[in-house]
């Protein structure tokens, strides 16, 4: 008997069909899988017969050949153990096959016939509803990530005998309720808060002006000055995500494996803060089973890069293509696939070696050079793709004591929130511009024209930091949201010079 069972396949952040045909034929024993199978699907004979045994459940004893069409796309992992399983079944007459035909099924099963969970279902759920199926048939613990997807019933399962029941109509499994997300003015969704950071309010005014338009940051100061404190609140005071953003990073997150997104739609900024030892494949991705690295997995949210000089020089390099085009294209010798990554990158460092170069109480110890030599760790093309750099200075005690209340996370979002509306506006039908950060040239001349003193101001400082024109560009762009933080229409020399005061790293004197 010959049966087909839908199924599927992740490549990048998406997933394509893949029909999984059984054939049960007289001649020869045995089972035989085609179709590009990787080593995990071909090891799925064993799990499946061990699974059957368990089930009380018989293997036929005729040849039995699975195809896994399209025959040219590469298949990975042992998510096609439930598909492969239910298709013999169901080409043995043991499962009706009027329920199989609307429905998607993954999962990789057990020796003991449990069902267990998977990576991308939320993915492999989208790519059910495109091709019009009704339902797709996962392990019980990626039902709720499944069910994010409108217009598809999720379906959890526990065990091969199970799902056989329910497609024989023997047992109901209702669908699995898509999870509320909550929004973030909800008490518990941040442990941390702005209010309590004390002081640092030059430090505090550059990261709001960094969530209101998307803008990388470094922040360099001593050890103990509140980099890192800082770094971990910027998430808080960011827009909540939209329902296409959270769809897109709870994607990227079921690809790779990522607890949460299990529980549904991820609801809080993704803050991902990968050690200086990580490699260039664990930030960017790739390997030899693709898999999203860290810039994707910051998708729509942060990516700290503490003490950033630390970080190898190459694996910093590769930097530069997703944060100029917010995306990563990995290509190898047997793939090419391509990873969103529109992130916010923030890197905090010392100023030196011994971390107190430009401290106000205590003296730097390196020998002379060694403050230029440690700079030069970072790339200038780097540097010039980091809009602010901010000194961040330690904290006076007696500030620290001081029993003044700080602005809340709270009340900076809703000034973050009111500048993201304007910007929303101004690229309003502009596909894949959302932030002033991701202005091109040609926006930059239309929505970041200056009056005759802010452009004298700010050629003066071109001149006297002999600054890039890339920094030029973002000059402009800082200059932008700074103007969308006041409410003003039209960029002043005040935005101008704010935002020229954020470039400190480009001065002579630094270092030297």
């Amino acid at each position: 008997m010959f049966v087909r069972v839908h199924s599927g396949a992740v490549v990048g952040i998406d997933a394509v069909p893949v029909t999984v045909e059984v054939d049960i034929t007289g001649g020869g024993l045995g089972l035989f899988l085609v179709g590009l199978p990787d080593s995990a699907v071909k090891e799925s004979e064993q799990r499946i017969r061990a699974a059957f045994g368990n089930s009380d459940r018989r293997m036929s004893g005729r040849k039995i050949v699975v195809n896994l069409a399209p025959a040219d796309l590469r298949k990975e992992g042992a998510g096609f153990d439930l598909p492969i399983a239910v298709g013999i079944l169901a080409a043995q007459s043991e499962i009706r096959t009027d329920l199989l035909e609307g429905s998607m099924l993954a999962g990789e099963l057990s020796l003991d016939g449990t069902v267990k969970p998977v990576r991308g279902v939320l993915p492999l759920a989208d790519c059910a509803r495109r091709e019009g199926l009704r339902r797709i048939i996962v392990p019980a613990e990626n039902a709720a990530e499944a069910a994010v997807v409108e217009g598809i019933e999720a379906i959890g399962v526990r065990s091969l005998r199970e799902v056989a029941d329910y497609l024989n109509g023997v047992l109901t499994i209702a669908p699995t309720a898509a999870a509320l997300a909550r929004t973030p003015g909800q008490s518990g969704l941040y442990a941390e808060d702005f209010a309590d950071v004390k002081g640092q309010a030059h430090a505090k005014r550059a990261l709001e002006i960094a969530a209101a338009g998307g803008h990388n940051v470094l922040m360099i100061g001593a050890p103990g000055s509140g980099k890192t404190m800082l770094a971990r609140r910027l998430p808080t005071i960011l827009p909540p995500l939209s329902g296409e953003e959270a769809l897109e990073t709870t994607k990227i997150h079921s690809v790779a494996g990522k607890p949460g997104a299990v529980q549904g739609l991820l609801v809080r900024r993704p803050f991902r803060a990968p050690h200086h030892l990580a490699s260039r494949v664990a930030l960017i991705g790739g390997g030899q089973s693709p898999m999203p690295g860290e810039v994707s997995l910051a998708h729509n949210g942060i990516l700290f890069l503490d003490e950033l000089p630390e970080f190898g020089r190459s694996v910093l390099e590769v930097l530069r293509q997703p944060l100029e085009e917010k995306r990563i294209t990995v290509s190898r010798a047997k793939y090419s696939v391509e990873y969103p990554a529109n992130f916010t990158l923030v890197a905090a460092m010392n100023p030196c070696p011994c971390g107190y170069y430009n401290h106000p109480d205590k003296e730097c110890t390196c020998a002379p050079g060694a403050v230029h030599r440690y700079m030069g760790r970072i790339s200038g093309p780097l540097l010039d793709r980091i809009d602010l750099h901010i000194e961040v200075v330690p904290v006076p005690v007696g500030e620290l004591a001081a029993d003044r209340p700080a602005e809340s996370s709270a009340a900076i979002r809703a000034r973050v929130v009111a500048a993201r509306a304007v910007q929303a506006e101004r690229f309003r039908g502009i596909g894949g511009v959302h932030t002033n950060a991701m202005m091109n040239p040609k926006m930059l001349r239309e929505h970041c024209t200056l009056d005759s003193a802010s452009r004298a101001l700010l050629e003066r400082a071109m001149e006297r930091l002999s600054l890039s024109a890339r920094a030029y560009d973002r000059i402009l762009k800082v200059a932008r949201t700074i103007a969308d933080l006041a409410g003003e229409e039209r960029i002043a020399a005040v935005h101008v010079a704010e935002a020229i005061n954020y470039r400190s790293l480009d001065r002579e004197s630094w270092g030297r």
